[in-house]
């Protein structure tokens, strides 16, 4: 690189003991440097420049080596006019001027015949310039700062005294402070984020020995302030003044005739002092120590190097990050260069620094996400991004990244409503931009598309696990109630079992009874685009059906908003009161034979299902959480029973649905525990075959053990794992106009199965922003552990900067059992689509 070196000390000397050790070193490391310093001391002066002034340069010869504990001998020579031709030596340019002079100065006109200049590197400063008091006021800063508004990177160095323990011009200590200072000043550039989020570092140096095994660490900068009453002068009195003071004194009292009736007072009037420079520096130290740790002034005092990234507009970069401790992640390196592994750890930006925005609207959800990112990605690796005035609104919900960004090419990371997603945006930038969500998946996330996709994947696979992990599927629509039997014309499954269960419920004499004493079979009917529950019902026979749909045209309002077969909403319903159907979802329909015998726990008769938690990434990744949840009923289970024909247009069979419904949202009656840990059930055991669910997807074939070996929950998992990456690649290569993964996009989906009492775990449906508030604040932490594994292989995956072990295929744990010590976040499937992108 070629590097401008400039500082506020001036030449090497007393008072400059360091920069000459710094330009030789660097040098040494290859790097083509120019120097250009104030000639004198300039400290304490900031960015300022000398308006009115001619700026005049003379030229510095530095000797070959630099006595830091010589102070009286000169060192290095002084010339009016540079050496040219053949005579020419190497020289330092000093100018009669700032510091911010020197940077402009050097930048623009004394060094142009040698081409640009990548980096400007201020200092180092003698004496610390950590906290905003010693910050604001730095001429070291003051140069890096007008670097920086010319456009050039810039890093601002300073050395920290500790007098009381070490001396700060020893040669040994000057040393290790210039090879550690240069492998900072080297990594940053390195690594120096490209979006424009830094315009520059402050770097502060403790001048201690052992400095390079110390810890180096992004901080922010501790804001302090003078101390109450406290002042940076001291008074001397002004009784006698300079030359220009003294004939100004004289000259003011000529004309004045004094009068002799006037007395004066020495108590009135303004008494004449000079005041010299002096600052309370015991105010900057106990700021620091009343601070919280984790920021530059601490660093420093803890004997660390702190790294400060900022914007050359008074504002620090990464300001949400102000107040955390250090992060220790290494930086990574090349073991043949200069930044030997082991001499210094140095936590930096990652070269592919991004921006986030997030903006969920969930308060359960929106902190645990946050979280997730600030334990994920050290200080500086992100900037999050405010939430957008209304202006920059597209449409009426969508956010215009274009607009928030300071660079609609740099990388960003987006996690708020589907609404919200500019989907014009992630499309143009593939590379750059990433969201949670894919814009195409109706395959999975609509009941009636999901029978399809399942459908049409068996019917060419009929091995998959699909076929008997999905209950068989009548999928119809219904406009009014009046043509329910037109739309059951093709669904002959589900009119066969009507007539046989009306033919045998007929015999009985309409006498009240189990499905199950009677050899009935219950059908469950769920409306295709509704959530939270709403509309499912239990019936046997077509005058039940009707009257469910009678019962809705009657309930519903005379004008609705329709969103017809969108693949947008959160998939939650988070907005719909009352149990109405909406027209919507009034057209279409799912019916499948009941579970009426479900797998209940000893001593707890309530239903449950299982919510898992799938996260798929890219296209296409899909994992399994294996933290899981297990839904309850509010009432104990009854199997569904029959109610006399003159009851079913008023009361559908009196079926009371909270002893059926695990929707916890819809329980009116809800009891304790109907929500917990599924690795903590007490499940009885189960009665298993030799060989259950044979894997035979993309992760190889895997039959699983007998059940002298496995326990249940175990095998209910391995069933979840199988059947889920079953489905989501069946609707990936089966329904590509329904669901369409990205390379760019992840999306977490809830996705429910139910168990019988063979153990036969059967898949309900796929939620897309799917209801986190369900879990309870008491098992918050599942949350926060999912959106943290998902983040990990998402965000990280795609930005980079995550470490850690790769994906793991279910099956390739160390154990078994309830999950302590395996893979959280297991990979169930790997799909191939060949989509371009990250």
């Amino acid at each position: 690189m070629h590097i401008l070196v400039t500082n506020d000390d001036g030449p090497p000397g007393p008072a400059s003991p360091y920069v000459h050790s710094l330009v030789r070193a660097l040098q040494k490391a290859g790097h083509a440097v120019s120097v250009c310093l104030p000639d004198t001391q300039r400290s304490w002066i900031a960015k300022a420049h000398m308006i009115g002034r001619t700026v005049k340069p003379v030229y510095y010869r530095p000797p070959a080596a630099y006595d830091t504990q010589d102070d009286s001998t000169p060192q290095g020579t002084i010339h009016r006019l540079p050496s040219r031709g053949r005579d020419a030596v190497e020289e330092w340019v000093l100018v009669d001027g700032t510091p911010a002079s020197c940077a402009q100065i050097g930048l623009h006109h004394v060094f142009r015949e040698r081409g640009p200049i990548d980096l400007v590197v201020s200092g180092p400063n003698f004496g610390r310039n950590s906290t905003a008091l010693f910050a604001l006021s730095s001429g070291t800063l003051g140069a890096a700062l007008e670097a920086a508004v010319c456009r050039r990177r810039a890093i601002a160095l300073s050395w920290a005294h500790f007098k009381d323990r070490q001396n700060p011009k020893d040669p040994a200590i000057i040393e290790e402070a210039t090879r550690h200072s240069v492998r900072v000043i080297e990594a940053l550039a390195a690594q120096w984020p490209t979006d424009g989020s830094v315009d520059l570092y402050t770097v502060n140096v403790a001048l201690l020995p052992g400095l390079e095994s110390r810890r180096t660490l992004f901080t922010p900068m501790l804001q302090n302030y003078w101390g109450d009453g406290g002042t940076c002068f001291t008074e001397v009195e002004g009784s006698v003044g300079d030359e220009d003071e003294e004939e100004e004194s004289i000259r003011g009292h000529e004309g004045v005739k004094p009068n002799g009736n006037e007395e004066v007072e020495d108590s009135k009037g303004l008494i004449h002092r000079h005041f010299k420079w002096k600052p309370r520096f015991e105010d900057v130290y106990r700021s620091v120590e009343e601070a919280p740790p984790g920021n530059d002034g601490w660093a420093v005092k803890e004997g660390h190097t702190s790294v400060t990234p900022i914007k050359a507009n008074f504002w620090q970069a990464a300001s949400h990050l102000h107040g955390q401790e250090e992060m220790k992640k290494p930086i990574e390196q090349d073991p043949s260069s200069s930044l030997v592994a082991g001499e210094s750890t140095l936590v930096l930006r990652f070269k592919t620094h991004f921006y986030a925005f997030i903006a969920y609207e969930d308060v359960y959800v929106q902190p645990l996400i946050v979280s997730a990112l600030e334990s994920l990605f050290p200080p500086g690796s992100f900037t999050m991004l405010s939430n957008p005035p209304d202006t920059t609104a597209k449409d009426d919900d969508t956010v215009s990244l274009a607009e928030i960004l300071p660079n609609p090419k740099a990388n960003v990371l987006q996690i708020t409503p589907y609404e919200a997603i500019d989907w014009d945006f992630v499309a143009a930038h593939p590379e750059t931009c990433l969201v949670n969500s894919y814009m195409l998946r109706k395959a999975l996330i609509r009941k009636h598309y999901l029978a399809a996709t399942v459908e049409q994947w068996v019917a060419k696979r009929p091995q998959s696990a699909l076929g008997t992990h999905v209950k068989r599927t009548e999928a119809f629509e219904v406009d009014y109630a009046e043509f329910l039997d037109d739309a059951l014309v093709e669904a002959f499954d589900l009119r066969a079992s009507l007539e046989r269960n009306e033919a045998l419920l007929s015999r009985a004499d309409g006498d009240a009874g189990t499905g199950e004493e009677r050899g009935v079979e219950w059908w469950i009917l769920k409306p295709g685009m509704s959530d939270r529950g709403q509309g499912i019902r239990l019936f046997c026979t077509m005058g039940q059906l009707q009257g469910i749909f009678d019962g809705w045209e009657a309930e519903r309002p005379d004008s609705e908003d329709e969103d017809e077969d969108g693949d947008g909403g959160d998939g939650n319903g988070d907005e719909g009161e009352g149990d109405y159907i909406t027209t919507s979802q009034l057209r279409h329909f799912v019916a499948q034979p009941y579970i009426d015998r479900p797998l209940l726990l000893p001593g707890d008769g309530r239903k449950f299902h299982i919510r898992t938690y799938v996260a798929c990434v890219g296209a296409l990744d899909v994992y399994v959480y294996r933290p899981m949840l297990a839904l309850f009923a509010g009432k104990p289970y009854a199997a569904p029973r029959y109610a006399p024909r003159e009851q079913q247009a008023d009361d559908v069979g009196a079926i009371d649905l909270d002893a059926h419904l695990t929707n916890t949202c819809l329980q009116r009656s809800v009891a304790a525990n109907t929500v917990q840990l599924f690795w903590d059930l007490d499940l009885p055991p189960l009665a298993l075959p030799s060989s259950s669910t044979t894997t035979t997807g993309t992760t190889g074939t895997s039959p699983s053990p007998s059940p002298s070996t496995r326990d249940a929950k175990s095998h209910i998992f391995e069933q979840i794992c199988e059947v889920t990456g079953e489905a989501f690649e069946a609707a990936a290569r089966s329904m590509q106009m329904h669901f369409r993964p990205l390379g760019n996009a992840f999306e977490v989906f809830g996705v429910d199965f139910l168990v019988d009492e063979a153990g036969r775990t059967y898949l309900l449906e796929v939620n897309a922003f799917p209801d986190f508030r369900q879990t309870g604040d008491e098992l918050r932490d599942v949350v926060a552990g999912l959106w943290r594994e998902v983040l990990g292989r998402a965000v990280g995956g795609f930005f980079g900067g995550v470490a850690g072990s790769g994906p793991r295929m279910e099956g390739e744990g160390e154990g078994e059992g309830e999950g302590g010590g395996e893979e959280q976040l297991v990979l169930v499937r790997r799909v191939e689509l060949g989509v371009v992108g990250k």
